[in-house]
């Protein structure tokens, strides 16, 4: 699998190297609810009996970062900025059979830093 790419630089660092934050827009955000759906379901509760990944859960809760990083990344865009720094993830339970996904960080402006 590729890895993903963004049109912006994103890190969990509070900075990036040879760059200066000029302006800080606040936090920036991007939520997705899942369902895994009956049938995978049914198959991943069958495959936790035993031990060892259930890839179902796996794939579906990747699928649900990159999904919720591509709408953090829109929200920072709309913001105005251009990096975002300290990205973290949440995650909860909604209800039986629902997981939130949340992606979020300190959308900013950045600028080179000039020194060097």
């Amino acid at each position: 699998m590729a890895a993903h790419s963004f049109d912006l630089p994103l890190t969990t660092a509070l900075e990036l190297p040879d760059k200066r934050v000029s302006e800080n827009l606040g936090i920036c955000f991007g939520l997705v609810v899942r369902s895994m759906g009956l049938a995978k379901g049914f198959t991943a509760g069958f495959k936790s009996l035993r031990q060892g990944e259930v890839s179902e859960y796996t794939d579906l809760l990747e699928d649900s970062r990159r999904h919720a990083l591509d709408r953090m990344v829109a929200n920072a865009r709309l913001l105005g900025a251009n990096a975002i720094l300290a990205v973290r993830f949440d995650s909860s339970e909604v209800n039986q059979g629902l997981t939130e996904i949340l992606a979020y960080g300190t959308a900013v402006v950045v600028t080179d830093d000039g020194a060097g």
